[in-house]
């Protein structure tokens, strides 16, 4: 039921972008971030429920907390510049767009250089020399 509310959410306000961008640009693309950003709070509290059921399955797994918090990040910062490049590419900056997801990629790629190191010592360790 909740898709439905969004989508709602998400039509009402494209229509009211469409209309109003022809005499206020600046407040259209506002209330389209605007928009975004309440979407975004409003399913806040589903992705807390997914972050507790994947701490209890890291505990289960027996999860170093150190790749667990280390993936969360990785997660984090997808979901965040992927947002952020919507935003920007809704404002017409396809250029700065295509940074802010090149600066996500890259960010990823550092943290997640501790997780590769492990799982190629581990390797390592299991290859016969």
């Amino acid at each position: 039921m909740e898709i439905i509310q969004v989508v709602g959410v998400g039509i009402v306000a494209t229509f009211l972008v469409l209309v109003i961008k022809e005499t206020n640009p600046l407040f259209a693309f506002l209330l389209a971030t605007f928009t975004g950003i309440v979407i975004f709070v409003a399913l806040v509290g589903k992705i807390a429920d997914v972050i507790r059921v994947i701490e209890q399955l890291a505990l289960q797994a027996k999860v170093d907390n150190l790749f667990f918090g280390t993936i969360l990040k990785i997660i984090g910062i997808a979901y965040i510049a992927e947002f952020g490049a919507q935003v920007t590419r809704d404002a017409g900056q396809g250029s700065i767009a295509a940074k802010i997801e090149l600066a996500g990629k890259l960010l990823i790629m550092v943290m997640a250089i501790p997780i590769i190191t492990v799982i190629i010592e581990t390797i390592m360790q299991i290859l016969p020399n």
